[in-house]
């Protein structure tokens, strides 16, 4: 049986010919004798006419197939709103392949059910036009990336997905072996190992689109698994491995968007980044920067500026623009800065007579008021905000709030940038150090990393579009000393060095070429290409922010003998 002969989208330019279609009722009007079908596929929609056949079963979702022809629609009837719309098929006989149940929900985009019910049902849910056009989109971008990949020499090449558990950041997923009781694979955050053995192997331009899964904590642009662009280059550094990720990145937009976006993306080093808008992932579509004020304050008698730079703090500030500045505004900043760590918010409002209305406005001395008005380039109406403390946090807690008050809503500009330079090592609550980005990767300058290492930079970098990482690259190291002293720094003894990563180590004693990478997620960019607020919506069948899955009801328990087999006893708490 043939089921169709054309999409639903494709009839426009099938006027007097017949054609079978197949696909869902996606709305039926009855006009007193003649019924009107939106018949709906893959493809689009089209209308259907029903004159004098029996059509009083059909539903929303009855599965059907229609056999007619195609005939242009009569004048005052074209719908310029839809792709098809001046044309319709006069049915000569409408089959239901299958019927459906009462909906859960209405498939439409106009209609917003709740989220739970939606995963529930994620098989009708991915019926909707806009999630149907995300993973049309989604696939796209996919297709581009391995097309402008391959255009490039690079192999697509497939890693395992059972691993050894090792520190990539995150917690790993571990799995159980039957065959090993009290061992466990992990599966791999990212193929970090694999892809650096491939540069062992000769193999120089590796890519694959790899599914990584992470035990953290989930949040608007994080799932439990996500899948990534990963790839990784012998012989090349920073610059060859950004322009390649451009390449791909421009090669997404422009399949999705119809437009490139300028190339190369802009270098912001982590310390500028920081500085300039208190976040290594910088939302750059809008101003408001944050502003050094130590110096114009340098001498102040408000104390509240004074003790803080006396203890080697700064004072930072942002221009918000002119806008209505309530007090329960002020009121609602000042808590929002003293849950993200601050002392407090010093609020400025300029009056139109150039005077700062401001509860501190009495301590400072005119000059520094007009010092403050001048390095935030403020106009009358300008609020500005000014946050005293140590370094880091007085730049993060600005960074947030330059976020909650600039943040444009609504626009389709992309600001790509590229955050380069991050430190090598972190200090931990607990005085010990951690690295910043994986151990893995090649510090800038080893005697700085052997002397001092929260000094030490690493060869690493991030892709930021609107303030959402994309992912992260660098440099690796390719020398077995090198990634023993890196160990040695994180407190990882020689025992755990050879029993964990010993068959790593053994691998760079064998001509290990220069190499380095990169990782981007293919969800995240999707979702802001496609304008989504959550990763939820172009992901095909997520969890929820629990972990949970409504449609399969996983995870679940499984049964005690499956247990026996892998040498697992459940405790209670």
């Amino acid at each position: 049986m043939i089921f169709r002969t054309h999409m639903a989208a494709d009839i426009s330019g099938l006027v007097g010919e017949s054609v079978s279609l197949a696909g869902w009722v996606a709305r039926r009007r009855d006009h007193g004798g003649i019924t009107f079908i939106d018949i709906r596929d893959a493809s689009g929609i089209a209308q259907v006419v029903a004159d004098g056949l029996a059509t009083e079963d059909l539903r929303m979702e009855f599965c059907i197939r229609v056999m007619g022809t195609v005939r242009a629609r009569p004048e005052g009837t074209i719908n310029a709103d839809l792709p098809t719309g001046t044309v319709e098929v006069a049915a000569d006989s409408i089959e239901v392949l299958s019927p459906s149940d009462p909906l859960p929900f209405m498939l439409d985009d106009r209609v917003d059910a709740d989220e739970r019910t939606r995963l529930e049902y994620r098989y009708l849910d991915l019926r909707r036009p806009r999630m149907a056009a995300n993973l049309r989109a989604r696939s796209k971008a996919v297709s581009a990336i391995r097309r402008s990949l391959e255009g490039l020499g690079f192999l697509e090449i497939e890693t395992p997905t059972l691993v050894r558990s090792t520190p990539e950041g995150a917690r790993d997923v571990l799995v159980p072996s039957r065959l090993r009781p009290g061992s466990f694979y992990a599966l791999p955050q990212s193929p970090q190992l694999f892809k650096q053995l491939l540069m062992i192997a000769g193999v120089e331009r590796y890519f694959q689109i790899a599914r990584c899964y992470r035990d953290e904590d989930f949040r608007a642009d994080r799932q439990l698994e996500f899948t990534q662009l990963d790839l990784e280059g012998a012989y090349w550094g920073e610059n060859e491995v950004q322009t390649t990720i451009e390449a791909a990145i421009a090669a997404v937009v422009q399949d999705l968007r119809g437009e490139s976006p300028p190339l190369p993306f802009p270098r912001l080093t982590w310390q500028e980044s920081m500085d300039r808008y208190g976040a290594d992932k910088p939302d750059l579509r809008f101003g408001m920067e944050i502003v050094d004020l130590s110096s114009e304050l340098t001498g102040t008698e408000f104390r509240g500026f004074a003790a803080t730079l006396e203890s080697n703090g700064v004072v930072r500030g942002i221009n918000t623009g002119a806008r209505e500045f309530p007090r329960s505004l002020a009121d609602k900043l000042t808590e929002e800065a003293k849950a993200l760590g601050a002392a407090g918010l010093v609020w400025m409002v300029i009056e139109p007579d150039s005077q700062l209305r401001s509860p501190v406005a009495k301590f400072l001395a005119a000059h520094e008021q007009k010092a403050i008005v001048e390095a935030l380039a403020g106009q009358p109406g300008d609020v500005l905000l000014l946050v005293a403390g140590p370094w880091r946090t007085a730049v993060t807690v600005l960074g947030q709030l330059r976020l909650s008050l600039g943040r444009p809503e609504g626009h389709r500009d992309l600001a790509f940038v590229w955050v380069t330079d991050f430190p090598m090592f972190e200090e931990t609550g607990d005085g010990n150090l951690t690295f910043s980005h994986h151990p893995f990767t090649s510090p800038q300058d080893v005697e700085v990393m052997r002397n001092r290492p929260l000094e030490a930079k690493a060869r690493a970098y991030d892709v930021v579009v609107n303030g959402v990482e994309l992912g992260s690259g660098s440099i690796r190291i390719h020398h077995p000393d090198l990634q023993r002293q890196v160990f040695d720094i994180l407190g990882i003894s020689a025992e755990e060095q050879e029993s964990r990563f010993g068959w790593f180590l053994r691998a760079l004693r064998y001509g290990t070429p220069p190499h380095g990478g990169f990782a981007f997620g293919i969800d995240r960019l999707v979702m802001v290409l496609q304008e989504e607020a959550n990763i939820r919506q172009v992901i095909p069948f997520p969890k929820t922010q629990t972990g949970h899955d409504p449609m399969t009801m996983s995870p679940s328990p499984v049964d005690e003998g499956q247990l026996a087999e892998l040498g697992i006893a459940l405790v209670e708490e």
